[in-house]
This record gives C-alpha cells, sequence and structure tokens, in this order.
C-alpha cells in the first residue's frame, strides 16, 4: 500500500482489519458448528433428537393454549437446556390463563368454558392443565347453580304475579 502526503487513516484500517478477523472467526466458527454436528457421538445425535423433538412438543403445547384462550391467556414463557450441539432447547413452559370474574353468573360460566377450553386445547393435556381446568369447571357449575336460583326465582316471582293478577281479575268480575 502506498501512502501518498504520510498520512494514513488507523480507524478504517483498523475497521476493516477487524472485519476481515472476524469474517473468517466466523467462517471458522461456522466450519467449527458444522464439525462439531460431525463429531457428536451416536449417543450425543440421539440426545440431540429428542431435543429437537420436546422443543417443538413444547411450543406447539404452549401455542394451543394461547389459541384457544384468546384474550385471557398471557405469553409463553420456556425453561431450556443447552444440547450437546450447544444450542439451547425448551423442555418445559408455561402460559398463564386468568379468569376474569363476571357481573352476572352468564358472563362467570362463559368465561369459565373459555378457560377450560384453553386448558384442555393441546393433545395432551399436563396434569396442571387437568387441574385448571377443573378449578373453571368448579366456578362454572357454582355460577350455574347462581343462574339456576336466580331463574327459580325470577319464575316464582312471575307465578305470584299472575296469580295476583288472577285473583284480581275474578275481584273485579265478582263486584
Amino acid at each position: 500500500m502506498q501512502i501518498s502526503q504520510g498520512t494514513f487513516d488507523y480507524s478504517t484500517y483498523d475497521y476493516y482489519q477487524n472485519q476481515k478477523e472476524q469474517n473468517t472467526e466466523d467462517k471458522s466458527s461456522d466450519s467449527k458448528k458444522a464439525q462439531n454436528e460431525n463429531e457428536l457421538s451416536a449417543d450425543e445425535k440421539q440426545v440431540v433428537y429428542e431435543l429437537q423433538a420436546r422443543d417443538t412438543e413444547v411450543r406447539a403445547h404452549e401455542a394451543a393454549h394461547q389459541a384457544a384462550g384468546g384474550g385471557m391467556t398471557g405469553g409463553a414463557s420456556y425453561s431450556y437446556q443447552r444440547g450437546p450441539d450447544g444450542k439451547m432447547y425448551a423442555i418445559g413452559g408455561e402460559v398463564s390463563i386468568s379468569m376474569p370474574g363476571g357481573s352476572t353468573p352468564q358472563e362467570v360460566i362463559a368465561n369459565a368454558q373459555q378457560v377450560i377450553a384453553a386448558a384442555l386445547a393441546p393433545a395432551n393435556p399436563s396434569a396442571q392443565d387437568m387441574s385448571v381446568a377443573s378449578g373453571a369447571r368448579a366456578m362454572m357449575v357454582e355460577a350455574q347453580q347462581e343462574k339456576a336460583k336466580e331463574t327459580y326465582e325470577e319464575q316464582t316471582q312471575t307465578n305470584e304475579d299472575k296469580e295476583e293478577k288472577d285473583s284480581s281479575i275474578k275481584l273485579d268480575i265478582s263486584a
């Protein structure tokens, strides 16, 4: 390289030199990863395969909760394990489901049904999923009982009003 006027921009040189070194390191790192994947023992490859399968299963499970839960579910959070290949795999997860109360028994019933659907959405619900669904069912039954009580009271009041009206009609006719 020829330097004119006796100056040289070291910052530009350092930048390009660093880029060249980074590219060399990236290529080296990529080839090491490829070598490491090829260098995995049969047992390590089996572990990687199992971790990949578990990762797929966990992510699908949590996505099913989220899809069925609508606005009642939060984001998924995962616990990870590093595989022999150096990659991180999801081995567990959770999605929070919150059941808002309702101002009427009908709202509580609808919310409970949504929570039950979200909890049981995955193909293989976990014990925790079953527990959440069970709790929502209990809340739904309680709300159904409250609704039945309200309906009974309304029906009883309607019948009393009707009997009162019928008796006043009889009184009016006989007078």
